[in-house]
């Protein structure tokens, strides 16, 4: 199955992209923990990208379609995949729609994850990142866990793209840029809507069945 995640910052994107891949045994593809990869290389490429982070904008179609098609011609992406991250703008789902066109395996969904835009921001401004596995953790795991990282201990900390204020906005962008990408899937009719306030596994079990994959779900938790 092909998939695409669509929502606010902070709507649980990366969460249900995660589940649903362990569910479907399809990779998720996170353009979010590629270009964190680039910035820690100290590279070119990496300062580039670091410039439009830091700013709450989003970094350039050109370099991020380059990257996502790399990464789509892996082996692994061969049995499917959930992107995460992309597209964002209407032209990287042109583009992501000719690169499938191209070799025969269309997009089977895109999943929109509706949640309230300061539900989004709050969610984003509280959330925390292991300084040292890069494992992002949401408010009420950082409270529980005392600040560290409950797989290798590290100390957790905010990112600097998910400070409040730049939180405010890359949903500014987002309403601009990428909101009008939810219109365009529904257009073509494989627009999938869910509740993002929802429990985890009550979030994971809506999509599944609006998949008519509600045999797959066997949720226990986050």
């Amino acid at each position: 199955m092909r998939l695409v995640m669509l929502g606010l910052p902070g709507a649980g994107k990366g969460t249900q992209g995660e589940l649903l891949g362990r569910r479907l045994a399809i990779p998720r593809i996170s353009t979010g923990d590629m270009f964190r990869a680039v910035l820690r290389s100290e590279t070119a490429l990496g300062r580039q990208v670091k410039e439009y982070v830091e700013r709450g904008e989003l970094v350039p179609d050109h370099l991020t379609v380059a990257l996502v098609e790399e990464r789509l011609n892996q082996a692994d992406a061969g049995r499917g995949f959930v992107l995460d991250g992309f597209p964002r703008t209407v032209p990287q789902a042109r583009a992501l729609d000719e690169k499938l066109r191209q070799i025969g395996r269309p997009l089977d969904a895109a999943v929109f994850i509706h949640v309230p835009e300061e539900e989004a921001v709050r969610r984003v401004s509280a959330r925390r990142v292991c300084e040292q596995c890069g494992a992002t953790y949401g408010q009420a795991q950082v409270e529980q866990s005392g600040g560290r990282c409950p797989a290798c201990g590290g100390p957790l900390v905010q990112r600097p793209d998910d400070s409040e204020e730049t939180a405010r906005r890359r949903l500014q962008v987002y309403l601009s840029q990428t909101r009008p990408v939810v219109d365009y899937y529904k257009e073509r009719g494989i627009l999938v809507e869910v509740d993002g306030q929802q429990p985890i596994p009550d979030v994971l079990e809506d999509i599944l069945r609006a998949l008519g994959q509600q045999g797959n779900a066997g949720v226990s938790g986050g």
